[in-house]
């Protein structure tokens, strides 16, 4: 009949889903939103991750020249056997926070710049008069050092802070804790190339742990030479318990 009603083409087609390609997943999505494809991305960084970077150069230097040379000189029969660096600890006291918070504030912007790490602020542990000092008052910052980010700071710190120290003769040897880990007191932190010098209100020092998996002195003392470590002349005592192992 002419008055019947021809159903429109379009309503009566079905929607076909498309073929699923290869690498793709189907993303459920909400309502009101757009739809969006995710292949599978191989080879990039996960959400939130990091990119792999350049090992440190003093990391390469140990692996390919300094291992090789402590099995030779100890007569290791493994490689587990030789010691490494594990951590650097360095701590900033400021006694004089406890009157003027702002230099507490300044040594901790200086030991982040140098370091590149968030540190941490050290509080007293007792309350003691002479002093005028408060129990659970901040009086310092420290920071500790791991892996990549320990071996780039060591690399700087023998590379370009050292040689900038004023009659530098080279670092003591007669500072090793009998556990393999060697202390060294910095009296000024504008050796740091990181530090702006016009911008300093207070010069002070700082610590530096170097810690150690050796298991004395001696294997210490080697390790960190072999690094690159600049000391002096090593103690005739010491040579001595070399020649006795």
């Amino acid at each position: 009949m002419a008055n019947e009603k021809v159903p429109n083409k379009e309503k009566a087609e079905k929607t076909v889903p498309a073929a699923k390609g290869k690498g793709e997943k189907t993303v459920p999505t909400a309502k009101g939103k757009a739809e969006k494809s995710a292949p599978e991305s191989k080879g990039k960084k996960a959400a939130g991750g990091q990119e792999k970077g350049v090992a440190a150069r003093l990391f390469e230097r140990y692996q390919k020249e300094s291992v090789p040379a402590l099995i030779k000189k100890f007569q290791f029969k493994s490689k587990m056997q030789v010691p490494r660096l594990e951590k650097i600890a360095i701590n900033i006291g400021v006694g004089q926070a406890t009157q003027d918070p702002k230099l507490l504030d300044a040594a901790v912007h200086e030991l982040e710049s140098i370091t590149g790490q968030k540190v941490a602020i050290t509080k007293s542990k007792k309350a003691i008069s002479n002093f005028k000092l408060r129990e659970n008052l901040p009086i310092g910052c420290r920071v500790t050092l791991r892996r990549a980010k320990m071996y780039e700071f060591l690399d700087r710190f023998i590379s370009i802070a050292l040689p900038r120290v004023r009659d530098f003769r080279g670092l003591p040897d007669t500072s090793f804790d009998g556990h393999g880990n060697y202390t060294i007191g910095i009296k000024e932190q504008i050796i740091f190339p990181e530090i702006d010098v016009d911008k300093v209100t207070r010069v002070s020092g700082m610590d530096i742990t170097f810690v150690t998996t050796a298991k004395n002195d001696v294997e210490a003392y080697e390790l960190l030479k072999e690094l690159g470590m600049p000391f002096i002349k090593r103690q005739e005592i010491v040579q001595q318990e070399v020649q006795n192992k």
